[in-house]
């Protein structure tokens, strides 16, 4: 969860060795949340992205390299103009090989003083991932034109790109 599943499902699409990127809600504990009852900030849900990669290509490492480089993990519980626990910043560990992947990597950003702030992300055990609506899935795609794409998702793609062009996926 770095913010707007929109924004972090876009990047991830991107990146090569990721399967797929889907958008969706953890954290929570009612079964089949729905993106009326996550926006209240109310059911413990955060907006997140499931990613199923290939470990021959990338790895969980690089993944959480990237999702640090394109969200701002300094923010608690809001992203830009996105406010509320559910855009909060969370990595949802399934192990504690995660986990401790998580935690270091954590500390050598903080260490090395990556941002003016300390990091705030949470670490939380994965309890489940519920996939988002079908118009909430490849929604930059879908969208490109649209206000929100252009000033908010646009810009952390652009970043994303610059940062990892040696790891994009090839356009067919």
């Amino acid at each position: 969860g770095g913010g707007c599943f929109w924004c972090i499902e876009a990047v991830f699409d991107g990146l090569d060795g990721v399967i797929s990127a889907e958008s969706g809600y953890s954290g929570g504990s009612i079964k089949n949340p729905t993106y009326d009852e996550v926006s209240t900030g109310t059911t413990g849900f955060a907006e997140a992205v499931q990613i199923k990669y290939d470990p021959s290509k990338t790895n969980l490492d690089e993944i959480f390299k990237v999702f640090f480089t394109v969200h701002d993990p300094t923010q608690l519980n809001r992203q830009g103009a996105d406010k509320g626990s559910q855009y909060r910043s969370v990595i949802f560990y399934a192990n504690e090989s995660q986990k401790r992947i998580a935690t270091d990597i954590i500390s050598k950003l903080n260490s090395a003083g990556a941002y003016d702030s300390k990091i705030v992300t949470t670490l939380e055990p994965f309890k489940g991932f519920t996939k988002a609506e079908s118009y909430h899935q490849n929604n930059y795609e879908n969208n490109k034109s649209k206000s929100y794409s252009q000033y908010v998702i646009q810009p952390k793609l652009e970043k994303f790109e610059k940062v990892f062009k040696d790891r994009l996926k090839k356009k067919k």
